[in-house]
């Protein structure tokens, strides 16, 4: 069981040498999100080179391309393009590359699933409820595996429902906050530098441009939360819950972040 969940954990880390760009060319992107242009989903980025590498990628921070830096597919990329094998890819096989494009989408969310149920499985102390995890474990390593014309009939809506209902379960259990306090959801730009969160519930919240300088983050759950250019510099994440890497690739930090050991620190820092 050990080596499936370290096998899971390393397919869910970008390995760019091994994908056919698929971020650059699938995603519909805008300019005012940090991507270099206006971007219809299906065209390529004009940066994307012959050999699906980017020519400005040594310059995305310098040019300001937040979106480029902050991006993370959880390994969907690599997956569906080894998918394809034969098959080629969106270029030598432009008459798969509408379904290989909606795929990846469709890979890209049951990965970001699949990583917080292990994380999910690493906070649970009751034993049927990580057994009830390792199901939906083995249920997406299932789903991911299927042919890529079967995946896109996949109910990924209806997966995602039984996946919330655990990581909710797991959310109130590690909560310190009483349950008739509620979080505000809106930190936007707010200065929180120096302030006791431990325990705090921050799924979902705003958290964007908010200054957590040396804030005191000890099990506090940010689960979904929007942390885009987020001042984390010189604060301890490394006991903060459900991060996930492309919420630390697009928040502010520096030498002295500690992360989770299951993220890494961004180059661009």
């Amino acid at each position: 069981m050990m080596d499936k969940v370290a096998d899971l954990q390393k397919a869910l880390r970008i390995d760019c040498e091994k994908c056919c760009g698929l971020c650059c060319v699938a995603l519909y992107c805008m300019k005012t999100d940090g991507f270099p242009e206006n971007k219809a989903a299906g065209v390529p980025c004009r940066h994307l080179r012959s050999d699906f590498r980017c020519d400005i990628h040594d310059r995305l921070a310098e040019q300001k391309m937040k979106g480029c830096l902050g991006y993370d597919c959880f390994g969907a990329g690599q997956k569906v393009t080894q998918k394809m094998g034969e098959d080629g890819n969106w270029k030598t096989n432009p008459q798969k590359a509408k379904e290989l494009f909606q795929t990846f989408t469709v890979v890209f969310q049951l990965h970001q699933m699949a990583w917080y149920l292990l994380e999910a499985r690493e906070i649970s102390s009751d034993q049927k409820q990580q057994t009830e995890i390792m199901a939906l474990i083995v249920e997406n390593e299932q789903l991911t595996a299927k042919a890529a014309d079967a995946m896109l009939n996949t109910d990924v809506a209806a997966y995602r429902e039984k996946v919330n209902r655990i990581l909710k379960q797991i959310s109130h259990q590690v909560a310190v906050m009483p349950a008739n306090k509620k979080m505000t959801k809106n930190f936007l730009g707010k200065n929180l530098s120096g302030k006791n969160f431990d325990g705090s519930d921050f799924s979902m919240v705003l958290m964007i441009a908010a200054n957590l300088e040396g804030a005191s983050l000890r099990g506090s759950n940010f689960l979904g939360a929007d942390l885009r250019d987020a001042n984390i510099k010189n604060t301890d994440l490394s006991k903060s819950l459900f991060l996930t890497q492309m919420q630390i690739n697009a928040a502010s930090g520096n030498t002295e972040t500690k992360l989770p050991k299951n993220l890494v620190r961004p180059l661009h820092w």
